[in-house]
C-alpha cells in the first residue's frame, strides 16, 4: 500500500473551474502534479525530497510558484469554502483553550529578545 496522496476524480472536477488556461504547449498532467504539491506541503519535505511518482521537483516547485504568484491557490480555497458555505459551522469556543501552567511565569533574559 502506498503512503503517497492522490486527488481523487471528485476533488479534481471541484477544483478545475480554478485552473488557469493553457497557453501554448499542453501542461503536464494536473493531478500528479497537485497531489505532489500538497504531498510536499503537507509532509514539510523540500521539493527535491518529493517522490518520483509526483514527477520531477522542478515542475512541482515551478507550477506551485506560478500559481501562488497568480493567485490560483487562493482563489481555489475561496471558491471551495464557498461552495461549501452550507454546511454547518463549527465555532471553537476560546474558554476551552489552556496555555501551560509555566507558560505565565517564563522571563525573559537580559540580551535576549532585545530585553
Amino acid at each position: 500500500m502506498s503512503d503517497l496522496f492522490w486527488l481523487t476524480d471528485e476533488q479534481m472536477a471541484r477544483l478545475q473551474p480554478f485552473f488557469p488556461k493553457s497557453h501554448g504547449r499542453p501542461r503536464v498532467d494536473d493531478r500528479r502534479v497537485l497531489s505532489g504539491i500538497i504531498f510536499v506541503n503537507r509532509n514539510g519535505l523540500r521539493w527535491r525530497d518529493a517522490p518520483r511518482e509526483y514527477g520531477p521537483a522542478k515542475t512541482l516547485y515551478n507550477r506551485w510558484k506560478r500559481w501562488g504568484d497568480m493567485g490560483v491557490f487562493i482563489a481555489m480555497m475561496d471558491g471551495l469554502s464557498a461552495k461549501g458555505s452550507e454546511r454547518k459551522t463549527i465555532m471553537i469556543d476560546a474558554t476551552y483553550l489552556k496555555a501551560h501552567r509555566t507558560a505565565s511565569s517564563l522571563r525573559v533574559k537580559k540580551g535576549v529578545l532585545g530585553a
